[in-house]
């Protein structure tokens, strides 16, 4: 590589860097404080390296600057100038997935950006949903998980009463608080189950199916956690419910889940037949 496209990138890495700084702190701040997104601090690595992996596949790309990607560039920047002006971090996040499209498409070409398309759609993950979406999802699953857990204590013999999100019980009444809700589980098994497919199955169809397990696994593996917490605390009382117990089924039913989509991919490899060689060797058929 030449000094001058040293330079180029450096300047360019620079620019986007000062034009961009407020939406990565908006960003960190959500990673750090909000537990559904801290699986944010791994989306850039990893979208770092799936971009690594394909690195001979885009040597042999010839450089095809493009103007469109300039329009795109132009529309990435309006979309930062409206968001950080209307205060609406959404569009500032988005635009700065918008910019990194835009800018090796305006760089590089078209071809490389389709080649780069699951890293830089993988990007995506590291946003927070906005809180209109989130909470038209949130609270659905916890009325849910309540349903399920208040069922399954009901199926044990335990007497229980629901109202709503909460759970009441003979000794104390279980509120199914929005972090009790499952979606924190739902968000990152779907990363998960991204990226399990992406590396372990070449199968488009697999990996389709895969994805969209997560929704019914992650709101199963939550009722259950809901019920074990009030098996314990109807036998143990409010202290088995809190603390330690509390934070150790979380990962517990994770865990499950996790297990859950690994042994429906088993299934599924059952009844479709083994990857061919040729297609294991071949995985660039991606989600997008």
């Amino acid at each position: 590589m030449s000094i001058n496209r040293v330079g180029a990138l450096l300047a360019l890495t620079a620019s986007f860097a000062l034009a961009y700084h407020d939406v990565f702190f908006w960003l960190a701040d959500d990673w750090e404080l909000d537990g559904n997104y801290s699986h944010g601090w791994l989306i850039v690595p990893i979208a770092a390296y799936l971009t690594w992996e394909r690195r001979e596949q885009l040597s042999a790309l010839p450089l095809r600057p493009s103007k469109w990607g300039l329009v795109a560039l132009v529309c990435g920047i309006i979309g930062l100038a409206a968001g950080t002006l209307a205060a609406e971090t959404f569009v500032a996040r988005i635009s700065l997935v918008l910019s990194v499209v835009a800018t090796i498409w305006y760089a590089c070409g078209a071809a490389h950006v389709i080649a780069l398309r699951f890293p830089l759609a993988f990007l995506l993950l590291m946003i927070p949903i906005p809180d209109i979406i989130f909470n038209r999802i949130a609270f659905p699953l916890q009325l849910i998980a309540s349903d399920l857990g208040a069922q399954s204590l009901a199926a044990a013999g335990i007497p229980v009463y629901r109202e709503g999100n909460v759970i009441n019980l003979a000794r104390l009444n279980l509120d199914v608080a929005e972090a009790c809700s499952g979606i924190r589980s739902l968000i990152s098994l779907f990363t998960l189950s991204l990226l399990y497919g992406y590396f372990a199955e070449p199968r488009m169809v697999i990996r389709v199916v895969l994805v969209l397990a997560t929704i019914p696994v992650a709101i199963l593996a939550n009722g259950l956690r809901v019920a074990a917490t009030g098996f314990a605390a109807h036998y143990y009382g409010a202290q088995a419910a809190e603390g330690f117990f509390h934070s150790f089924s979380g990962w517990i039913v994770f865990l499950v889940a996790g297990v859950a989509l690994l042994a429906l991919r088993q299934a599924l490899t059952l009844i479709l037949g083994s990857a061919s060689p040729s297609s294991k060797l071949a995985r660039t058929e991606e989600y997008v």
